[in-house]
């Protein structure tokens, strides 16, 4: 769809959330509710996408700036310096921008639920020139709050009745509710938006007015009717956060069971909205997938595991795991209770087990990190074995230092590998060791203080205690 624009409203205030952030900013499946529908409005076709800021405008510019830095399409942020009503922010949008042509899709920043094809549909309905303007609608269950549409006989919008305007009969047989989002004609809307007054109570510029304006031009208005109504719900309290979340958690589980993956419990398992599954791989409850997350196929995911833009190849176990900015390959088994930190890279086959955190190093092939043990800056090769309690030490209270590892190392228990360090090929560190020179390949290295025994001490000592009470 050529030329297509959105303009995402997200200046409010969003008093009930009782915050010190903006509405927009709070997450819902580990994404800001700003990029739910901004990534929506993008993927259904808007090549030009105009957020308009204004409470907390630097955090919202943040999130948009991160987000959409290397994005094909014209992400940008218009600030409403003075919050005078809808009407009033698509104005200050348009002039900012000079759009004037293509169809202008109006959303709201809160509404994280439209999907993209509705709004690829929202958007054409104004594109084949029978409206210069359409009204989203849905029929919710429970349609107080919202306002009326009324229809004429032909289908098009005759009014547009508010709740507080409502008599006890239109809002018990009325049922076409307003969501609040528009689609227009950009140029009908350009050349009209100046048209919309502040005569009312609050002295603001309310954009629902356009739809009266433009029938005064003789422009036909219509309303565009959504099946789903979930999509028409916005967020005005934690509460109704909290809802949208549940909905939105279970859309995404629906979808990964019909392509095939296992949800043990779905009403436990949170997937965000760009995170990936293969068929055949299993989800436990208390399972979080947060950011670009990719997983491959049979694999094991949880119970109680909690991944950030972590990547798994196949027939991964990741059990009790908390993994962050991570990748790993093929039948790679993490936890229970295993911390992977950004710049973990675990080769197939290898392991991080019971209490054990990675963080910035690569773990070779079919390597092993079992029991209680923590490897930083460092470069594992193949068929290692870490003994339980090893640590490679690479900070020295300034800088941090690099430990090299070769193939079919064998790292006794409680080990302590003092950075920069290198142990060789085929090496065998004993138990209880410091190391702090580099091990040559296929040797023994042993670096602890011999051990001294003193017979009969041991009965003296404690009856010297004992004597002492």
């Amino acid at each position: 769809m050529a030329n297509a624009t959105a303009i995402i409203l997200a200046a409010g205030e969003g008093t009930r959330m009782k915050s010190s952030h903006a509405k927009v900013s709070h997450e819902i499946l580990g994404k800001p509710m700003i990029r739910w529908v901004a990534d929506a409005a993008i993927a259904g076709g808007c090549n030009h996408v105009v957020i308009v800021v204004g409470s907390h405008a630097d955090e919202v510019r943040a999130i948009v700036d991160t987000a959409y830095a290397g994005s094909a399409a014209t992400v940008e942020c218009v600030e409403q310096a003075e919050r005078k009503g809808t009407g009033h922010a698509v104005k200050v949008a348009l002039e900012a921008t000079g759009i004037n042509e293509g169809p202008v899709v109006v959303l709201n920043g809160d509404l994280p639920l439209v999907t993209a094809e509705t709004i690829r549909s929202f958007a054409e309905s104004v594109s084949a020139g029978n409206a210069a303007a359409t009204a989203f609608t849905i029929t919710p269950p429970d349609p107080f709050g919202y306002g009326r549409i009324v229809l004429a006989e032909d289908g098009t919008i005759e009014r547009n009745i508010e709740q507080k305007d409502c008599t006890p009969e239109q809002a018990a047989t009325l049922l076409e509710c307003n969501a609040g989002c528009y689609a227009f004609d950009g140029a009908q809307l350009a050349a009209h938006i100046g048209e919309v007054g502040c005569d009312n109570a609050q002295g603001e510029y309310y954009l629902p007015d356009m739809l009266e304006i433009l029938k005064s031009h003789g422009q036909a208005v219509r309303a565009f009717h959504c099946d789903d109504y979930r999509e028409g719900l916005g967020v005005n309290s934690r509460t109704q956060l909290a809802q949208l979340t549940a909905i939105a958690r279970d859309r995404i589980n629906e979808h990964w069971m019909a392509e095939g993956v296992t949800f043990i419990d779905p009403a436990q398992a949170w997937i965000g909205p760009d995170a990936t599954i293969g068929r055949d791989t299993v989800v436990w409850p208390q399972t979080h997938l947060i950011g670009e997350c990719h997983i491959g196929t049979d694999c094991q995911l949880g119970p109680n595991s909690r991944l950030t833009n972590t990547s798994a190849g196949n027939g991964c176990v990741i059990d009790e795991t908390v993994a962050i900015d991570a990748r790993l390959e093929n039948a790679v088994d993490c936890g229970p209770r295993a911390y992977l930190r950004p710049g973990t890279h675990m080769l197939n086959g290898s392991k991080a087990g019971t209490h054990v955190e990675i963080k910035k190093s690569t773990i070779g092939e079919g390597s092993k990190v079992p029991h209680l043990s923590y490897i930083g800056d460092t470069t594992m090769g193949n068929g290692v074995n870490m003994g339980a309690g090893s640590i490679t030490c690479n900070y020295d209270g300034v800088h941090k230092h690099k430990t090299v590892i070769g193939n079919d190392v064998f790292v006794g228990s409680d080990t302590m590998i003092v950075a920069p360090g290198e142990i060789g090929d085929g090496a065998l560190v004993a138990a209880g060791s410091v190391i702090t020179k580099p091990v040559s390949a296929d040797a023994l290295a042993i670096g602890r203080a011999r051990q001294t025994e003193i017979a009969g001490w041991a009965s003296k000592h404690f009856e010297a205690l004992r004597a002492q009470k």
